[in-house]
């Protein structure tokens, strides 16, 4: 727009106050009008400007976006993890792995020698040196190759009476031909935790052994195990409902073209998934895990989470720590990284305090924390005050606020629960156990593409929480795998 010339002189303007001061003094509130409502325009215009540009800017260290979501521009390096100062690889005390030579190998090869190195004698008539024996190398090597075991069932005639009696087959052979434990838990193995795509696990198979299963076999497999741990299932969901500590979290998974929803409830120790097609309350009601649930629960921000209160929470410190560093790189508030150092000192006198067999802060200890927290919130709150609509504008419901503001309330009304690891060392200062169980759902999407079917994402839900607490349980996950396709599946223990 181009500048426009003021109406009046300053010699007009003069002579207007000495003759009609009154029209003046209206000028000037009409003025100040006009700038008062020039200013709210220029603030709500730069208001959007910032959020527009905000998502530009956001990448996996300030905000939720996975490390994927970064594409080639990736944010210089500033990891959240505390350095240990330790070097990197294999520290002192760790178990490690390697090959130990076995007592009883599965075959034996001789070596003799041919003849005398010195003489060049023919060592037809061997003869042993007792002193020395044999020395011993061994070699561990993958054997491959699908067995086939034939059943024959004998009739036999009774020499009293002459009546015929067939022999039983064992039940779990109850086909002409038919794949074993084996094959089966290869195959769900490959695709539920490799997240193998089902044409490449038969190839797969194939280029390993020489045989090739089809596709349709992998998923009756799938389905035949997943109804064989219905047992499994029910047990884990009662396990985890007398957890003192439970970890939740939800990622979204594409199930017949539609966004639906993968729910996870872990420990350190356990894992169980849940499939639904919302994300929040009625979710979770359908889960009925939360609703039951009296012990603390691990979490990130989401609202519907609040919605059951018989238990108590605990905020995923990670998710705030990414946000505070969003609030500095974007709006340059310093009370964020503050913050930020607040909570690791919080965390290092509770990793002391753990450290010295002590279950818990002292009082002093805690309400100075607590009084510092408070003090650096005061000042974000101070930076970051209420929107408010617009004189003379009417609008319904809230004003939308800034994602800073909208951060600092919850820090303010849920203390407690970002607090939770301070009071209670048995709640982890993050949520990087839930988020660690959903995260290969992600790369499965990436690898094996989406589901078909509710059924399919259902039984691939089951099997890989399955495998899931094997895993972490340290138990052989081929070996259970196996006594599941037969009948016993590993069932967690019920707590004392």
């Amino acid at each position: 727009m181009a500048h426009q010339p003021a109406p009046w002189s300053r010699d007009e303007l003069f002579g207007l106050c000495a003759s009609d001061p009154e029209r003046v003094v209206d000028l000037v509130f009409d003025l100040w009008d006009r700038v008062n409502s020039l200013t709210q325009q220029v603030d709500t215009l730069t208001q959007k400007v910032a959020d527009l540009e905000r998502p530009v800017h956001q990448n996996s260290r300030n905000s939720h976006k996975p490390p994927s979501s970064d594409g080639y521009q990736k944010p210089a390096p500033k990891s959240l993890r505390k350095k240990s100062g330790k070097p990197s690889g294999g520290q002192i005390g760790h178990p490690g792995t390697r090959l130990e030579m076995r007592d009883h190998p599965d075959q034996i090869v001789t070596h003799r020698p041919v003849a005398c190195r010195h003489c060049g004698e023919p060592l037809e008539a061997i003869y042993i040196n007792p002193s020395s024996a044999y020395d011993r190398r061994q070699v561990f090597d993958l054997v491959a190759r699908i067995e086939v075991t034939e059943h024959r069932a004998f009739t036999a005639i009774c020499s009293a009476c002459h009546h015929e009696t067939a022999a039983e087959f064992p039940t779990e052979v109850a086909h002409p031909v038919q794949y074993g434990p084996g094959v089966k838990a290869f195959l769900s193995y490959g695709s539920t935790y490799q997240l193998l795509p089902m044409e490449r696990l038969c190839d797969f198979l194939e280029d390993l052994t020489g045989h090739r299963v089809s596709e349709g076999t992998v998923y009756n497999v799938q389905s035949a195990l997943s109804d064989r741990l219905a047992t499994y299932d029910q047990r884990m969901h009662a396990r985890l409902a007398q957890e003192p500590v439970l970890h939740f979290d939800e990622t979204g998974i594409r199930v017949a073209g539609r966004l639906h929803w993968l729910h996870s409830a872990s420990t350190p120790a356990l894992t169980y998934y849940h499939v639904n097609r919302h994300r929040g309350t009625l979710a979770m009601a359908a889960m009925n895990l939360l609703p039951i649930f009296q012990g603390v629960a691990v979490h990130d921000g989401l609202a519907a989470y609040w919605t059951f209160a018989q238990c108590l929470h605990g905020l995923c410190n990670a998710h705030h720590e990414r946000e505070l560093n969003a609030v500095l790189e974007n709006d340059h508030q310093a009370w964020a990284s503050d913050l930020i150092a607040h909570l690791h000192r919080i965390q290092a006198a509770v990793a002391e305090a753990v450290a010295a067999g002590r279950d818990g802060l002292d009082t002093v200890q805690q309400a100075t924390f607590i009084q510092e927290y408070r003090t650096i919130l005061e000042r974000g709150l101070a930076e970051n005050p209420l929107r408010t609509a617009p004189d003379g504008v009417k609008r319904r419901g809230r004003v939308k606020q800034t994602k800073t503001r909208n951060l600092l309330d919850r820090l303010d009304q849920h203390q407690d629960a970002v607090l939770r690891f301070m009071t209670d060392f048995r709640v982890p200062y993050t949520n990087n156990q839930a988020e660690q169980d959903v995260r290969m759902m992600k790369v499965h999407q990436k690898i094996s593409g989406t589901f078909r079917s509710m059924t399919g994402a259902k039984v691939f839900a089951r099997i890989r929480g399955y495998i899931s607490t094997l895993k972490k349980q340290g138990l052989p996950v081929m070996e259970y795998l196996q006594q599941a396709i037969q009948g016993a599946p590993y069932l967690p223990p019920t707590p004392p």
